[in-house]
């Protein structure tokens, strides 16, 4: 897998390759050892002040909190984030959508994130990024904060994409430290796994116009 340094573009070349030609793509080492460190170390003060929310399913009107579907906790963070790590994350990318606006002239022109916490044994079952009503988001991004994650420990990403024949494949990938993927969020159906011990993310979507997260905008 290609780590990140000094030089970024190869970096986004090979993200906008993965998602022109399979629809998502993965890279290790997006953020190092240290950053991970450091925002793992702020979700679990959000955590232990209380700070981190049951996640819903659905927009303004139709918003509910199902724990049926889906049971992380999350915090959203704004363009204030006085954490160094993830100031540096947002700078990336920033970075990320200029690239693929030029090479997939996708228009993306904003994002959102937040950091996510799934407990022992939470998941999330299969669904598409995209609201009914609203189709901002163009791409999903998550970066994950594991150390030492195995396959024993669950919460798998699992994406559903269909190979050659048109035929329905699943990709799993492993939420481990460092590690940016990126995916279709309006083509994409995906799921998390069952999660064996407490798992980590910075979670958030590229959108083609404006955040309506107006409380983020301060």
């Amino acid at each position: 897998m290609l780590p990140v340094g000094e030089n970024f573009e190869p970096v986004c070349e090979r993200i906008a390759a993965g998602l022109a030609e399979h629809s998502y793509a993965m890279v290790d080492l997006f953020l190092n050892k240290d950053d991970v460190e450091s925002m793992l170390m702020r979700i679990r003060t959000l955590f232990h002040q209380g700070d981190l929310k049951e996640a819903g399913i659905g927009k303004a009107g139709q918003f509910q909190v199902n724990k049926d579907v889906r049971k992380d906790k999350i915090h959203w963070v704004g363009p204030n984030e006085d954490l160094a790590a993830t100031r540096l994350f947002t700078a990336r990318l920033r970075q990320l959508m200029q690239f693929i606006n030029r090479s997939c002239y996708l228009g993306l022109k904003d994002f959102e994130m937040h950091y996510t916490m799934y407990p022992k044994g939470a998941y999330y079952k299969r669904h598409l990024d995209q609201f009914k009503t609203n189709d901002n988001r163009r791409l999903t991004f998550l970066c994950y904060l594991n150390e030492d994650w195995t396959e024993k420990d669950g919460g798998t990403l699992r994406l559903y994409t269909e190979d050659k024949q048109k035929r329905e494949q699943a990709i799993d990938i492993l939420p481990v430290a460092g590690r940016f993927v990126c995916f279709c969020s309006d083509l994409l159906e995906h799921e998390v796994l069952v999660c064996h011990r407490e798992r980590y993310s910075l979670t958030g979507w590229l959108l083609n116009q404006s955040s309506e997260l107006t409380f983020l905008k301060g």
